[in-house]
């Protein structure tokens, strides 16, 4: 292995330390139940509630006056939560849905830009036993409609300025009896005398808590849901993995309408009793190295997008802010690019930890852990009490350094429990005793995840797999590319060939306005993959785009470069960022 593609945590210099010290030997002796009994707080028969174990349970210790929450709005509103003011409200918001006669199992679902009243509302869903849902602020009429009407929704929590979107589908959801608008005047005069006070239900560790709908390919979103039990994955995740001490402040950039931004943005972070930065704006460089220096934020947990878009900032920007509170670097949604590891080692002087996790999975399932050395553009190994291996189609597993499916056995507590009203898809993701991820990889011999990418995405040219993803790691080492995706396109002689779609500087765009810099450029680029990748996985074409489609958690959308090259239909797009 290259040197510059291997960090070593041999004498690395931590601030604080890490709670796992030896990863081998805590993932040989973990039992999920010995772990729940030190972790979590359960109620008489085994029952729990996690946003009890989020938020409640801390006001029997010194975190009742603690800060929970640390907010900002995009016009630079600022407000305080402490856990004993975030438990008071999200009781109020619980009483409040329990007066609208919203009883366990009714689907509640939140339609909220990034504002206090997430954090309220989802938290007092959970307490009364109902099941929250969470919507981007982003979505159009068609997304909207799909998901509520699809999980039957009784309640939809929203604001003022996104009421107009749900108004015209009133008519074609018979199972929505109320929208609640949380910054209306009524609503506030209605929820000043509403108790504070709230008896939270205890639930089964099996009984539904959440759901999120996720797009495909083909059909209409599907909705995943996870139980209670989920909690204690995502509790222990954001101790061993986000490194979480009493003292951190952290900010995950990630929206609640995206599975990180429940699972560590709201109930495995406050679970572990952290101090969250949450902010409400757009991206913008400047105004992130502001929080980050702002608040001191020790732990930072963000999307290999904002990575790239920060690195296309520049280092001199970096340069202007006092970042030395930072100590621990994560990434997530997909995987990272050794070039941003590596940039960040420079202008930081702390790698990102890159983690691998789904929706459907709940919490994260393979990572770079703190005391862990990290293989730069490596996945990591698998958490604590999941078996995580690689299997062929039919669920064999294959040996090592042998690509395949990226499965685990099932099990670990936040595993999604069902795809609502769909057996028949639920089903579809298990084969021989593995759930199947619809990811492909490799394992090393000594223990690490390699991602090769979707496998609806792998490229097959002349007789050679390649993975887009070691291909647009490739591209972006090449100076001036910010982003690049890649997709195999048909054709009569290779099968496939490779085709990348790439984002330019502002400094090489304008140089590209020169057809032939273009063209030398293409060559150059071509010949850069073939050197530093493989004779065979070049582009042979290569588009120069303002944007690549991306999911909102910053997934590259290889689908719908492929069908707009195709001319094809581009499926569902509801859950796309906005452009």
């Amino acid at each position: 292995m290259n040197p510059q593609d291997f960090f070593s945590k041999k004498d690395y210099k931590f601030k604080l330390p890490p709670h796992l010290t030896d990863y081998q030997k805590t993932y040989d002796d973990f039992n999920w139940q010995e772990a729940a009994k030190e972790e979590i707080s359960y109620f008489d028969g085994g029952k729990l509630n996690a946003a009890y174990n989020a938020v409640d349970r801390h006001l029997q210790t010194d975190r009742k006056n603690k800060k929970a929450l640390l907010w900002e709005g995009d016009k630079g509103e600022k407000e305080t939560y402490t856990f004993e003011e975030l438990s008071k409200w999200s009781n109020k918001y619980g009483n409040y849905l329990k007066s609208l006669g919203v009883e366990k199992g009714d689907r509640v679902f939140l339609f909220l830009p990034r504002i206090p009243a997430v954090y309220f509302s989802f938290l007092g869903i959970l307490k009364i036993g109902a099941i929250a849902g969470t919507l981007f602020s982003a979505f159009q009429e068609k997304a909207l409609l799909d998901r509520l009407e699809n999980s039957g929704a009784k309640v939809v929590i929203t604001t003022k300025e996104l009421l107009p979107r749900l108004v015209p589908l009133r008519k074609d959801l018979p199972e929505l009896k109320t929208v609640v608008v949380v910054d209306d005047p009524q609503f506030l005069e209605q929820i000043k005398p509403v108790s504070d006070q709230l008896s939270v239900m205890p639930m089964e560790p099996t009984d539904y808590a959440f759901m999120l709908y996720t797009s495909g390919t083909t059909g209409k979103p599907k909705g995943i849901v996870h139980t209670h039990n989920a909690i204690l994955s995502q509790h222990l995740t954001a101790k061993y993995i986000l490194d979480i001490h009493n003292e951190d402040i952290y900010w995950c950039t990630a929206d609640h309408g995206w599975v990180t931004g429940i699972a560590y943005g709201i109930l495995g972070s406050l679970s572990c009793g952290v101090t969250s930065v949450v902010y409400s704006g757009r991206f913008d460089a400047a105004k992130w190295y502001e929080i980050l220096q702002n608040y001191k934020v020790t732990i930072w947990y963000t999307a290999p997008t904002a990575i790239r878009m920060l690195m296309a900032g520049g280092d001199e920007l970096v340069a202007k802010y006092d970042l030395s509170n930072l100590r621990h670097l994560l990434s997530v949604g997909e995987p990272l690019n050794p070039e941003a590891i590596r940039w960040g080692l420079k202008v930081y002087g702390l790698p990102f930890h890159d983690t691998w996790w789904q929706t459907e999975t709940g919490s994260i399932i393979i990572g770079n852990y703190p005391t862990m050395d990290i293989k730069i553009g490596v996945m990591g190994k698998p958490f604590m009490g999941i078996h995580t291996g690689i299997v062929d189609d039919k669920g064999v597993e294959v040996p090592n350094k042998t690509e395949g499916n990226i499965a685990m056995k099932p099990g670990w507590p936040s595993q999604m429990a069902w795809v609502w009203n769909n057996d028949e898809k639920y089903k579809s993701y298990f084969e021989n005793g593995w759930y199947i991820s619809g990811d492909r990889g490799w394992k090393d011999d000594e223990g690490y995840f390699h991602f090769v990418g979707r496998a609806d995405d792998v490229i097959k040219t002349s007789g050679e797999r390649v993975g887009p993803f070691e291909v647009e790691s490739s591209l972006i080492e090449f100076p001036g590319v910010v982003e690049a995706g890649v997709i195999g396109k048909p054709d009569a002689l290779r099968g496939e060939i490779i085709k990348a779609f790439v984002v330019l500087s502002p400094e090489l765009r304008e140089k590209a306005k020169d057809e032939e810099f273009v063209k030398k450029l293409k060559d150059d680029l071509a010949m850069h993959v073939k050197k530093n990748l493989a004779g065979h996985a070049y582009p042979r074409e290569v588009d120069f785009i303002d944007k690549l489609p991306k999911t909102r958690s910053g997934k590259i959308m290889r689908r719908i470069l492929k069908a707009q090259e195709m001319g094809e239909p581009v499926g569902d797009t509801s859950t796309l960022e906005e452009y």
